[in-house]
């Protein structure tokens, strides 16, 4: 990430950019790491020097787009380089169209520094694309005692979350909730009321007793995002102007996004966002014990399912995010209720989306790419990116949106391959990823 970005002249392609509106064919000069122009195609004009010199990339037929932004991600280090490190992670990230990822702090130990929020972000770690570090709301993820938020801001961090575990508390979550907005920072929620779901695996309902599992009800999310709303709430009519800004990570009941719906109909600033695992697949998944369709929030019911597709197409989701989860082999052979939690997503996700909300549902292009790019880069306040406007960074996507390709496991460029989708179907091969104006991915 440290060389400097090659001037790149990408022709020919489809622009589709949902920050400016634009959905036609243009040309993109691309300068020193960012956009330099737009324009009809044939119409960008170089010196003989930068002629020579420049990449020239063919898109005719392909769709460009800016570059997609995972906002939750678990790149495993440091301390866990036997699932995953943060150079295999990016480049699984820029295989599947990524140009920015936010990875979460439980890390062994866990980011709740400034120290490993720079470590994360070091030159060292040999990152294809940008890595935007997400900190530790409370010391070691314990849900007691609050981080420095104004030090890991000024480390790099880009929000706060004790993600893997929720903030049950309430007077915990109130001051995590009042320090993050002091210092302009979302507050993501992993919802789960851990005192529901202790020695639970799966989703609770008729497959859980089938197989002899401890249920999850969806009362453990939903109940805790109506209480983080209820504090949201009370915290705008105490502080007479600041907003806290509270996001629900991996959202996966019908109850958790009528409650986020109703939270912005009230005004409040409310936002989430679901995994393509949980629009696509269930409960019925886990079949006989799969522990690739093992995950927290675990898989839920087909009413659930339909309404996380209903939300996406109605626009009361605010982002898609993979919640990129690898393991070892190992760990995930292992019996169902020993099995970690989590899957790989960051290599699928594109094509699951094209196929299923483009492809099956008609939602359109556009927006698939906004619930991908866009959303994201402004939910947690990427500026620069999420478009290919001039002056914003060059990070851009280039894929065949007819292309019909399967996804196997096994070439994934993670160093896990925990993935329920081997052998899937998918819709919109990647050809080229671009970061900052660098090539990081080309197919």
């Amino acid at each position: 990430m440290n060389l400097p970005a090659p001037l790149t002249l990408l022709r020919g392609g489809r622009l589709i950019d949902p920050a400016s509106g634009i959905d036609e064919k243009k040309d993109l000069l691309l300068r020193d790491g960012h956009v330099a122009e737009v324009a009809a195609p044939g119409r960008v004009r170089l010196s003989p020097e930068d002629a020579a010199r420049a990449l020239t990339l063919d898109a005719t037929g392909l769709v460009v787009a800016p570059g997609l932004i995972d906002i939750h991600v678990h790149l495993r280090e440091p301390g866990q380089t036997h699932k995953e490190t943060i150079a295999t992670g990016t480049a699984a990230a820029a295989a599947g169209g990524f140009t920015a990822v936010a990875a979460m702090p439980n890390t062994t130990p866990t980011n709740d520094s400034p120290e490993i929020t720079r470590w994360m972000q070091s030159p060292e770690r040999n990152a294809s694309v940008r890595v935007f570090p997400i900190g530790a709301a409370t010391r070691a993820l314990k849900g007691e005692q609050l981080n420095d938020f104004a030090a890991l801001k000024a480390a790099g961090a880009v929000a706060v979350t004790d993600d893997g575990h929720p903030i049950l508390r309430d007077n915990i979550m109130r001051e995590v909730l009042i320090a993050a907005t002091r210092h302009g920072l979302p507050v993501i929620q992993h919802a789960e009321d851990t005192r529901l779901t202790e020695g639970a695996s799966m989703n609770a309902g008729p497959v859980a007793y089938r197989l002899g599992l401890r249920g999850m009800s969806p009362e453990a999310e939903y109940g805790l995002v109506e209480r983080d709303i209820r504090l949201v709430a009370e915290l705008e009519r105490e502080s007479k102007g600041a907003r806290p800004h509270l996001h629900v990570a991996h959202t996966s009941t019908a109850q958790a996004v009528a409650a986020v719906h109703q939270a912005r109909r009230n005004g409040l600033r409310v936002t989430c966002e679901v995994a393509p695992h949980h629009f696509l697949l269930t409960e019925q998944h886990v079949g006989c014990y799969n522990t690739h369709a093992k995950m927290n929030p675990p898989l839920r019911s087909e009413a659930d399912r339909d309404a996380m597709i209903q939300g996406i197409l109605d626009g009361m989701v605010d982002a898609i995010a993979t919640d990129h989860a690898p393991h070892a082999a190992h760990e995930k052979e292992v019996e169902f209720e020993r099995a970690p939690n989590g899957i790989t997503g960051l290599e699928t996700a594109l094509g699951l989306c094209l196929q299923w909300l483009h492809g099956e549902w008609r939602l359109p292009l556009s927006r698939v790419l906004s619930l991908l790019s866009t959303q994201p880069a402004a939910l947690l306040g990427f500026k620069g990116r999420g478009t290919l406007a001039v002056g914003s960074f060059a990070d851009v996507v280039i894929f065949d949106p007819d292309a019909k390709w399967i996804w196997r496991a096994a070439d994934s460029r993670s160093r896990s391959r925990n993935s329920p989708f081997d052998g899937w179907t998918m819709r919109g091969r990647v050809r080229y990823t671009l970061s900052e104006g660098r090539l990081v991915y080309s197919a």
